[in-house]
């Protein structure tokens, strides 16, 4: 049993922070939080002080790749090495709990499954991980490499495998199930690094998005689209999607879709603001920065509209490795909900804690209350006064009440 006393405690839910705090660590989750006064010491246990720092939930990531993508070109993703990829992605995971990320949504790659795993048995180090395995995408959509002979890729490449029609998108979703994977990643329209489509083309088929989205619900897994414009958006979320990935053009109905069913924006404004400002100078090809700089203003009118109308988001990067978006920078997407959306610092840090907990299968993640896990930042700064204090002073990290 551990005691932790700390001097401002942001639980993640309560819209105030609680002062001169203390948390109650037993094997791995919260016994007790509250205030020191409130909380008594119980016996036999240890003893941390942190009593300057502000401790906060464990930052999730709802939407990255573990790929160990040292590239911008979509080319490189599908030639890299699986092994290669891997122990880059090991590296990955090192960086992202270390920068205070204790739970990621990988949503897209060939690591993930074997990763999640290696990080479970404690064989290598880094946040809890939930994969969806490789992403599903129809022929000629956003997943597939446009550019290479389809012979070449017929069953899938890099990151995406390629289905089309309701029996080969069901029959995927099942193999996916079957794999272990914990939640399923399709896409429902073009994208910026896709050749040759675009963010406003909707991808997939009512029915071949509800034979997906059918197969895991019935094994209570969620569904996540990559789904940029308004059509596809409105398309997924019709059709049974849980999250919605990036949406760069929201209109008043697909907003109403949100609220109505639940979903949870994920909007990625990080990768954008990060090939907005230096895509040019890492390899981003030339289609993908005309489409980024073309979407740029819409992606966040439109994300604001979506948060001045209460729709719950998350915190999602879409950082996939390169020097451009590494990880380890990944609550860069928390000072952009702050400075670009206009959310509270206090919101901010909602959306990548309890808010991005509701993108995955896990129900004992993203706040400090009694039987949670014990997965928590102390901050040598309070992000309350200044949202960069979440990405420039993390002081230690908790995984499980243990630190890393």
């Amino acid at each position: 049993m551990t005691v932790i006393d700390c001097g401002v405690l942001v639980d993640g839910r309560a819209t105030d922070p609680i002062r001169d705090a203390r948390l109650v660590v037993s094997d791995g989750r919260i016994e007790a939080v509250g205030t020191q006064e409130s909380v008594p010491i119980p016996d036999g246990h240890d003893h941390a002080t942190y009593s300057d720092a502000t401790i906060i939930p464990g930052l999730i990531d709802a939407h990255l790749h573990l790929q160990g993508s040292r590239s911008m070109n979509p080319m490189d993703w599908v030639t890299d090495s699986d092994t290669l990829c891997a122990a880059r992605a090991t590296a990955d995971l090192r960086d992202l709990a270390e920068a205070g990320f204790t739970s990621v949504r990988d949503l897209g790659s060939t690591t993930g499954l074997g990763l999640r795993d290696a990080v479970e048995s404690g064989d290598i180090l880094g946040p809890r991980i939930f994969t969806s395995g490789r992403s599903i995408s129809q022929t000629g959509g956003h997943g597939d490499s446009h550019a290479l002979p389809y012979e070449w890729v017929a069953d899938g490449t890099g990151i995406s495998v390629l289905a089309d029609g309701e029996a080969e998108c069901r029959k995927e979703a099942r193999k996916h199930i079957r794999d272990g994977v914990d939640c399923l990643k399709i896409m429902t329209t073009g994208g910026v690094l896709s050749e040759r489509d675009s963010p406003n083309h909707s991808q997939f088929t009512d029915t071949e998005i509800r034979a997906m989205t059918e197969e895991a619900h019935r094994v209570d897994i969620p569904v996540a689209s990559h789904a940029q414009g308004t059509p596809g958006i409105k398309n997924a979320l019709r059709n049974g999607v849980d999250t919605i990935e990036h949406a760069f053009s929201l209109d008043d109905e697909a907003i109403g879709l949100l609220k109505e069913t639940g979903g949870v924006l994920v909007p990625t404004l990080a990768i954008m603001h990060r090939i907005i400002e230096h895509g040019e100078d890492h390899g981003v090809p030339e289609h993908g920065l005309r489409k980024a700089r073309d979407a740029y203003d819409e992606h966040r009118a439109s994300i604001r509209d979506a948060h001045d109308q209460g729709v719950a988001i998350a915190l999602g990067t879409d950082f996939l490795g390169p020097e451009l978006v590494p990880h380890g920078e990944n609550a860069l997407e928390a000072e952009l909900l702050v400075d670009e959306i206009g959310m509270t610092e206090m919101e901010a840090i909602q959306a990548g804690t309890r808010i991005a907990a509701r993108t995955t299968p896990a129900d004992d993640i993203g706040t400090l209350e009694t039987d949670q896990r014990a997965d928590f930042v102390v901050l040598d700064d309070n992000p309350l006064d200044d949202i960069s204090a979440l990405r420039e002073n993390v002081q230690s990290v908790y995984i499980d009440g243990t630190p890393v």
